[in-house]
């Protein structure tokens, strides 16, 4: 539901949140579906099932390669941080233990993630997806995967190297999350 209204009826809390002109200093959150680029709201859309399936592997991965180790920190969903540049919503988030500590749980986390895994939706251009990795990088992000699900491929990205790997390889942590492995066609099944 849209509230165009400005009647005085409406509480500060019951606006329309979803405007996609709202000065950045007006929310301290990314409303949930959506990213900050360029200054306006833009919902994330064009999620299919197999982009569904590779995020909740991903997930699923990070988290038990945590429990099996006793790493610490914590993996999400939809998490959202800033960047250099924007407003995100990464597909996935992991939070190391210290920076759990050191920031505990705030509305959006002041910079980017230390890994993060952004998952192709159909209408992702390649090119919007290595500008969003650059994005991370320059935010403080150490590795981002990229995943391919359509093509079966992950892309890891480091400040270092880009690496590509196909169905067939094993992917693992190049910076972050150490001794973190897995068979990339493990990541689409």
């Amino acid at each position: 539901m849209v509230i165009t209204s400005t009647s005085p009826l409406l509480d500060e809390d019951e606006k329309d949140y979803d405007d996609a002109h709202l000065p950045p200093e007006y929310y301290d959150e990314v409303p949930e579906g959506m990213e900050e680029v360029d200054g306006e709201l833009i919902e994330k859309t064009g999620m299919t099932l197999s982009h569904a399936a590779a995020q909740g592997n991903l997930i699923y991965a990070w988290r038990q390669h945590l429990v099996t180790t006793g790493q610490g920190g914590k993996v999400y969903p939809e998490a959202p941080c800033r960047t250099d540049q924007q407003r995100r919503r990464p597909d996935v988030a992991y939070l190391t233990a210290e920076l759990l500590e050191q920031y505990g749980q705030p509305n959006i986390f002041p910079h980017s993630y230390p890994l993060i895994g952004e998952v192709a939706s159909p209408d992702d251009s390649a090119e919007m997806l290595f500008s969003k990795a650059r994005e991370y990088l320059r935010s403080g992000c150490q590795e981002v995967w990229l995943l391919f699900p359509e093509n079966r491929l992950v892309m890891i990205v480091t400040s270092e190297q880009w690496l590509v790997l196909n169905e067939t390889e094993t992917a693992s942590t190049q910076t972050t999350l150490p001794g973190f492995r897995i068979p990339v066609f493990d990541l689409f099944a």
